[in-house]
């Protein structure tokens, strides 16, 4: 009796397997199309550092005229928080010169001292971005191409705001720096 059980339920195993086999391969087709199309659309926003120019030749962009290099705006916002991780750390040189455009939270920064004491130095305006768990936050600095008043002219802390602009070095007290310069609020 038990070896009749016991080939049975091997039986029984090897006939679920077989059956779970043929549907998968059918359905196992549409994902990875899918999965490329999605692959695809990224790869049109997100230039990879092949297609990508030399920092030295980079061309001037044409912010104005609606070309948009990075599109940081249709991607998730685990890949968005890897993308502008990536520009600040990894690989910022491949960046340089390209218009990027982000959407994120609204902030302003400025820089205080060892001793508390805030410093006679500019207000820094940035647009912070979360991973998906929202436990890891960036932001990207930028400097609005218009002379504008803050309060007045700017959004309230914290609002969402969308915007566009030219990522490019600077060099502060012998650091390097990156922000969006020539930006704009979409």
């Amino acid at each position: 009796m038990k070896r009749l059980f016991c080939l049975l339920l091997a039986v029984c195993m090897m006939a679920s397997l077989c059956a779970c086999g043929k549907g998968r391969e059918k359905d196992a087709g549409n994902d990875t199309l899918s999965s490329n199309e999605e692959a695809s659309a990224s790869a049109e926003s997100i230039p990879t550092p092949k297609e990508q120019e030399t920092p030295g030749k980079s061309k001037p962009s044409q912010l104005y005229a609606g070309k948009v290099d990075v599109d940081l705006t249709v991607l998730s916002s685990t890949m968005v928080y890897s993308e502008v991780y990536n520009m600040l750390y990894f690989y910022p040189e491949d960046y340089y010169g390209k218009t990027v455009k982000m959407t994120g939270q609204f902030n302003v920064y400025q820089w205080v001292d060892e001793s508390g004491v805030v410093a006679d130095m500019p207000v820094a305006y940035a647009c912070i971005i979360s991973d998906a768990t929202a436990c890891c936050a960036e932001g990207m600095e930028f400097v609005l191409k218009d002379d504008l008043a803050y309060p007045d002219d700017y959004p309230e802390l914290g609002a969402e705001i969308t915007v566009i602009g030219e990522f490019q070095p600077y060099e502060e007290n012998g650091v390097t720096w990156y922000h969006l310069v020539n930006a704009r609020l979409a």
